[in-house]
């Protein structure tokens, strides 16, 4: 690198920095999560504002593709967060309740993008047609587990009825929604000579399983629950390896951190796991995940839509939000959830934060989606995350837990009357 160069990508870091941080708390002080700032800086310091020119001079050609390769690694260590905190606890207890509206509020989006997707085709030309009508669907599915998770806390709802049955549906439905990406990575961007290496994909879930886990269960054991330096470094290095293998046998990184952060010892090791995402997480939500945010932007170009554009937004839109209400709230209420607690359920599945952005991310990498359509997919998860707070203000005005929202269920036999 040269002296230049140097210069540019240290003052951009520091850029990046300072204005997501900044932006991060505004946001939060309008009771939004800090994506929705940290996003917005970087829409700030893109094309849509500023120009293409100074755009570029703040964010220089050569530099870019630096800033890229960490913010892939803060994707890298998000999945892997996400990943360890999967807890398999979450999903037991919660009957075909959980089950039924998770998957619900999946069908319903998935089936509506789907036939967006066939509408926007002429206009977007992609060079892989059932690739794109599949990611579309994927897309219009994610609910971000995360994001969810923090509003939850933030309103002190995460003990009650409605909140924990939100954390069952969201976990279910984000494994539903990366085997869904999964595929259609596999579909879309696994084609030519290298194909084959998909194959590889069955040996290595079994390697990961039967080999990896267990040895990382020993080590845990070993440093008696604690997090020390050789296994900190175990477990950065085992993240990257594994995003790297499915990296190179046609699946993206993504899953491969992802994978081996479900993998991880899970019984017994809380405070390894504390440990492990106060650590790691602590340097990727400071550093890597704000570079991430602001690639994110920067790739958004809203200057020249037109009429056409916003129609497109409009209608992208509409479908986002309506699939996945509508699927959620009426399997909700299919199973006796009360209406007023149905509707704050379709709230919270309707975020979709980082995640979709990560998968919008890895859809234009794909060459799945275009530019302009990126620009308005990535518009419409800042908007459906937005819209969060706001109506769990109508829907759930009072902060307190209120343990008979929730109905006994159908096959509970009722008292007998008084004769």
């Amino acid at each position: 690198m040269t002296t230049n160069q140097l210069f540019a990508l240290f003052s951009d870091l520091a850029l990046i920095l300072v204005l997501a941080h900044l932006l991060g708390l505004a946001a939060q002080r309008f009771s939004q999560p800090a994506v929705i700032g940290e996003v917005i800086a970087g829409i700030l310091l893109g094309p849509t504002f500023l120009g293409h020119t100074v755009s570029d001079f703040l964010f220089p050609v050569d530099i870019r593709p630096m800033l890229t390769g960490l913010a892939d690694v803060g994707m890298a260590v998000f999945m892997f967060i996400i990943g360890l905190e999967l807890d398999r606890e979450i999903l037991r207890g919660t009957g075909r309740l959980a089950a039924t509206v998770s998957v619900s509020s999946i069908l319903l989006p998935f089936g509506l993008g789907a036939l967006l997707a066939l509408t926007l085709m002429e206009d977007n030309s992609p060079d892989h047609r059932l690739g794109f009508v599949l990611f579309m669907g994927t897309a219009m599915s994610v609910t971000a587990f995360p994001v969810l998770a923090r509003i939850l806390t933030d309103r002190k709802m995460q003990h009650t009825p409605v909140g924990g049955l939100a954390l069952a549906c969201a976990a279910i439905g984000d494994v539903l929604a990366w085997c869904m990406l999964a595929a259609v990575v596999a579909l879309a961007g696994g084609g030519g000579t290298g194909q084959w290496l998909l194959l590889l994909l069955v040996p290595y879930a079994a390697v990961m399983v039967w080999v990896v886990r267990p040895l990382l269960r020993r080590m845990v054991a070993a440093a008696d629950g604690r997090l020390s330096p050789a296994l900190l470094t175990t477990v950065l290095a085992g993240l990257l390896v594994s995003g790297a293998i499915t990296e190179r046998i046609g699946l993206h990184f993504i899953f491969g951190a992802f994978f081996f952060g479900v993998v991880m010892p899970k019984e017994s090791t809380e405070r390894f796991r504390a440990d492990v995402t106060d650590r790691i997480g602590h340097v990727s939500s400071r550093l890597l995940q704000p570079v991430f945010f602001i690639i994110v932007g920067l790739k958004v170009d809203l200057s020249a839509l037109g009429r056409s554009g916003w129609l497109d937004f409009a209608l992208i839109l509409l479908v986002a939000v309506s699939g996945k209400f509508l699927g959620t709230f009426l399997s909700a209420r299919a199973h006796g959830v009360t209406t007023r607690q149905s509707a704050v359920l379709a709230t919270l599945m309707n975020t979709r934060g980082l995640t979709e952005l990560i998968i919008l991310t890895a859809g234009l990498q794909l060459g799945v989606l275009d530019e302009r359509l990126y620009s308005l997919m990535v518009m419409m998860a800042v908007v459906t995350t937005a819209m969060a707070g706001p109506l769990l203000t109508v829907f759930h005005p009072r902060p307190f837990a209120d343990h008979s929202l929730v109905p006994p269920a159908r096959d509970a036999q009722p008292p007998a009357a008084k004769r």
